[in-house]
C-alpha cells in the first residue's frame, strides 16, 4: 500500500479510517474478515502504531470493527456491495486474509431488520468473551458450601463493590454497609418496605418525569408515589419542599449524577442543600446512581453518599446498565451512622431486616462472577471500552440532529441515552410510524406519572446496543421522519 502523505488532509487517523470503512462497503471486506494486526498495518503503511490503534478503536466504536483484547481485529459487518467496484487508490495492500485472498463478485442485500432503540440496555456485545469465560470457570470452581447464602450476598462480591465505591464515586463504605440486590428495581422495593415496616403506606417523591420501574417498585411495596417536576439540573427543589409541606415525605428518589430520562446533573450546592433538607426533615433519599460510570463531559460529581453526614442516604447501583440487565444483579449501601444499638441507623436495621426476610435473591455463582470481574480489572476495562464506544455514538447523535428546527436534543452529557424534545410533531404517530420503518424508539409521555398532568412530546433512543452501522442508518430513518431539512 501507498505511503499515507503527511501534508494531506484529512488526518492519518481519518484517513486508515475512510480506507477500511470503504473496503466494508464495497465488499472487499467482509463480516468476520480478520484484519492485520496494528503493528502489521502500522509498518506497512508507514504510520505510527498509535494512528493505527486510534483508528481501528473509531472502527471498533462506528461498528466496523471488532476488538477483543488478545484477539485478531475483525471486520464486524458489511452493508453488502452489488459489484466489485474500483478500489480506492491505494487499497491494494490491505488484505483480510492471505495476500491473494479473492474478491466476491456478488453480494445479496440482507433485508431491512428492526433497530432496536428502546433505551436502557448497555453494548452487550462489547463484553470481553475471555474475560466473561473467565469469570464463570473462576465461579463454577469456587467449592460448594452445605449452607444458605447470607441474604445480604456473598462477602468477595460486598467487598469488591466497596472498593470500586472507594475508588470511582469518592466515599469508602465499610462492606458490611453493602447489600446486594437484584437489581435496581428491587433495591428500591426493599427500601419501601423497611419504611413500610414503620408507617403504613409510606410517601416516597419521584422525579416526574423520572424512572418508571422504581415507581412501580415503590408502589408494589406498599408505598405511595408522590411526583415531584424537574428541572434542567434533576428534582425540582422547591417543588420537594412544597410537597412535603403538603403531606409529610418519608422518602425521595432522585437521580442526581444523570436525571432519567431528561438527562440533568444536580449541582453539587444543590447536592447539600437536598441533604441537608433531608436530614432536618427526617426524610430518607434514595439515590439511584445509574449511569455514573459514562459521564461524557465534564467531571463526575460527587455521590450524594459522599457528601451525606447525616446517615440519610441510600447509594443504590446495578450491573444491568454496565454488563447485562439479564443478570439482575446490583447493590445498596446502607446509610451510615451509629444510632442504634447495634450500630447503624434505623433505616438501616429496617433494610435489613427486610432483605433477611426476602433471604438471598441473586444466585451465589453469580455473585463469584461479578467479584471476578471486578478484581481482575476486567470490568474496569470493558466500561473503558464503552466509553470510548458511547462517546463516538453520542457524537453522532449530536450531528444527526444538529440545527434541525423544532428539535433539542438533551441527556447528552452522560449515559447510553438521548431525548429529542419535539415542538410539533406528534410523538405518538411518529413512534409508530418508526417502528413501521424498522426503528424502535420510547415515547418521552411514557415516563411522566400517570395522573400527574403532565404533557411531554418527544422520543427517547438508546444508543449502545446497535453497531455504528445500524445507529446511523436508523437516526437518518429517524431524521427523515421528522420532516425535509431546512434549506441550506
Amino acid at each position: 500500500m501507498d505511503h499515507l502523505d503527511a501534508n494531506q488532509q484529512p488526518t492519518k487517523v481519518a484517513r486508515v479510517v475512510d480506507l477500511i470503512r470503504g473496503m466494508v462497503h464495497d465488499g472487499r471486506l467482509a463480516e468476520g474478515d480478520p484484519l492485520p494486526s496494528t503493528r502489521a498495518l502500522a509498518g506497512e503503511l508507514g504510520l505510527a502504531r498509535g494512528t493505527v490503534t486510534a483508528a481501528y478503536e473509531q472502527l471498533d466504536g462506528e461498528g466496523y470493527v471488532v476488538l477483543r483484547h488478545g484477539a485478531v481485529p475483525r471486520v464486524a459487518a458489511t452493508l453488502g456491495a452489488l459489484s466489485t467496484a474500483t478500489p480506492p487508490a491505494g487499497a491494494a495492500g490491505l488484505r483480510p486474509g492471505a495476500a491473494t485472498a479473492p474478491v466476491p463478485t456478488v453480494r445479496t442485500v440482507p433485508p431491512a431488520a428492526v433497530v432496536d432503540l428502546t433505551p436502557g440496555v448497555p453494548a452487550v456485545a462489547a463484553v470481553s468473551a475471555r474475560d466473561w469465560r473467565a469469570a464463570w470457570r473462576h465461579a463454577a470452581a469456587q467449592p460448594l458450601v452445605a449452607a444458605y447464602p447470607d441474604p445480604a450476598g456473598e462477602p468477595v462480591l460486598r467487598t469488591q463493590v466497596a472498593n470500586h465505591l472507594a475508588l470511582s464515586r469518592g466515599f469508602a463504605p465499610d462492606a458490611g454497609r453493602v447489600v446486594v440486590t437484584a437489581g435496581t428495581t428491587e433495591a428500591i422495593s426493599l427500601v419501601t418496605e423497611s419504611l413500610a415496616r414503620r408507617t403504613a403506606a409510606p410517601r416516597v417523591a419521584v422525579e416526574n418525569p423520572g424512572y418508571r420501574a422504581g415507581r412501580r417498585a415503590v408502589a408494589s411495596a406498599g408505598g405511595t408515589v408522590v411526583p415531584v417536576p424537574v428541572a434542567d439540573s434533576g428534582i425540582d427543589l422547591d417543588a420537594l419542599r412544597a410537597a412535603h409541606a403538603g403531606e409529610r415525605l418519608d422518602a425521595v428518589l432522585v437521580t442526581p449524577s444523570h436525571q432519567y430520562p431528561l438527562g440533568g446533573a444536580m449541582p453539587v450546592a444543590a447536592r447539600h442543600e437536598l441533604l441537608a433538607w433531608a436530614a432536618a426533615e427526617d426524610v430518607l433519599v434514595l439515590e439511584d446512581d445509574y449511569d455514573s460510570e459514562f459521564r461524557h463531559r465534564g467531571s463526575p460529581l460527587p455521590a450524594l453518599a459522599a457528601l451525606d453526614g447525616s446517615g440519610v442516604v441510600v447509594h443504590v447501583g446495578s450491573f444491568s446498565k454496565v454488563l447485562d440487565p439479564r443478570l439482575r444483579c446490583g447493590y445498596l449501601v446502607l446509610p451510615a451512622g451509629n444510632t442504634v444499638p447495634d450500630g447503624g441507623t434505623p433505616a438501616a436495621a429496617g433494610i435489613r431486616a427486610a432483605r433477611s426476610g426476602r433471604g438471598a435473591t441473586v444466585a451465589s455463582v453469580t455473585q463469584h462472577a461479578l467479584a471476578h470481574l471486578m478484581s481482575t480489572g476486567a470490568l474496569r476495562r470493558h466500561v473503558a471500552r464503552c466509553r470510548r464506544d458511547y462517546r463516538t455514538k453520542r457524537r453522532m447523535v449530536a450531528e444527526a440532529f444538529e440545527g434541525v428546527p423544532g428539535v433539542r436534543v438533551r441527556a447528552l452529557d452522560g449515559g447510553l441515552h438521548a431525548v429529542l424534545e419535539l415542538e410539533d410533531t406528534p410523538t405518538a404517530d411518529l413512534v409508530a410510524r418508526l417502528a413501521d420503518r424498522g426503528v424502535l424508539v420510547a415515547d418521552l409521555q411514557d415516563y411522566a406519572v400517570p395522573g400527574s398532568g403532565l404533557e411531554l412530546n418527544g422520543v427517547v433512543l438508546g444508543y449502545a446496543p446497535p453497531s455504528g452501522t445500524e445507529l446511523r442508518a436508523a437516526l437518518r430513518t429517524i431524521r427523515t421522519e421528522l420532516g425535509p431539512a431546512p434549506p441550506s
